[in-house]
């Protein structure tokens, strides 16, 4: 049986911790091949987040971060070396 996927646990804790109406992770480790010693490209190191939820209504940029950062805690120690992360309101303007 294979192990989880890093993006899929992703997907998971933010499906079940925030509800959002829209969320994508994308895996970008494939852009950051040989940015440093070891990394190849195909070990799910670098991700973004894009999340719609009505969790981060009222909240800060820097609140949200450091929410979906500690919950993904155990996955920066499993490996994962960056996270980039766009999170939003509903009904608040995003980029994609």
């Amino acid at each position: 049986m294979n192990p989880m996927r890093i993006r899929d646990i992703i997907e998971n804790r933010l499906q079940e911790t925030f509800q959002p109406e829209r969320l994508e992770v994308i895996d970008e480790s494939a852009h950051h091949a040989g940015h440093q010693p070891g990394m190849s490209g195909d070990a799910e190191t670098h991700m973004r987040i894009r999340i719609v939820a009505s969790a981060f209504t009222g909240q800060s940029r820097v609140n949200r971060h450091r929410a979906i950062n500690d919950l993904l805690k155990p996955q920066f120690d499993a490996g994962l070396h960056a996270l980039a992360i766009e999170a939003a309101a509903p009904g608040e303007a995003v980029r994609w």
